[in-house]
């Protein structure tokens, strides 16, 4: 019982230290989502309705997870389940922001081929503890650096091969396989995806303090103990999002996943 309250004291205290959770932070917050909505419409970005509707969703979807994984992380058998969760609402959003047509579950693909591998490896070597508290978190960080790299390729790959068909054509015509022509043309536009993720690693600790980074430092670790685990983290992320826009490409340069209209219901479209 001592222990217990004296977790959640350090909880609370580190809380405290980062933004406290008072009204005034729910008022801030509605300032703020209102003002990037009007920002967004005043600056003819096309997104202010997305915009409030993706505000509006997380606060619906924070608070049912808060919720959830209070009761999940207990099970390891429902965290898996959650876990799954999490990969096909990634499979789903990422697909659909690449083509608005079936072909979308090819997401799950260039997802999972980032994701199990190292998710894998760090539960057969022991790093990671086979409990909901631990797999639910690192899983999340890993599936949404693979759902952002798979979206971001796929759309500017599949953005780059129509506007450059003629140059596909071109390819062939010289004897260029189909997949070896596309290759050619899309693969240093999808490729662009990874810079998020460098420009992170590179700046990380000089421009950004990561949440992992800080998160630890607040819950009581030394620094060192925290700079390991958010290079880690980083690590992760650039060998899970390589291996995901690889296959990316792959799928595109293949034909299994194709462009949707270039107007009206596009992929890439935020809604």
């Amino acid at each position: 019982m001592v222990h217990q309250l004296d977790l959640t004291t350090v909880t609370r205290s580190a809380a405290d230290q980062l933004l406290p959770v008072t009204p005034g932070l729910g008022v801030v917050t509605a300032v703020l989502l209102a003002a990037a909505v009007a920002v967004a419409g005043w600056g003819l970005l096309g997104h202010g309705h997305a915009v409030l509707r993706a505000g509006l969703r997380a606060v619906v979807q924070l608070a049912a997870v808060a919720l959830v994984i209070t009761w999940v992380v207990g099970s390891l058998w429902w965290s898996a389940l959650f876990v799954l969760l999490m990969f096909a609402v990634a499979v789903r959003t990422a697909g659909r922001r690449m083509t608005p047509g079936p072909a979308w579950v090819w997401a799950a693909a260039p997802i999972a081929a980032g994701v199990v591998p190292v998710l894998g490896l760090l539960l057969a070597v022991g790093l990671l503890p086979p409990k909901g508290l631990s797999v639910i978190p690192v899983a999340g960080i890993l599936i949404g650096g693979a759902l952002t790299a798979t979206s971001l390729a796929g759309r500017r790959a599949l953005d780059e091969l129509r506007q450059r068909h003629g140059e596909v054509e071109a390819a062939l015509a010289l004897g260029f396989e189909e997949r070896d022509a596309r290759l050619e043309i899309c693969r240093t536009a999808a490729a662009t995806s990874l810079v998020p993720a460098l420009d992170q690693t590179r700046t990380v600790g000089l421009v950004t303090l990561p949440g992992a980074f800080v998160g630890m430092l607040l819950g009581g670790a030394t620094p060192v103990q925290a700079g390991a685990v958010q290079l880690f983290v980083l690590v992760a992320l650039l060998a899970v999002e390589s291996a995901a826009i690889v296959v990316v490409l792959e799928l595109v340069a293949r034909g299994r996943v194709a462009a949707g209209p270039a107007t009206g219901g596009r992929p890439g479209a935020i809604g």
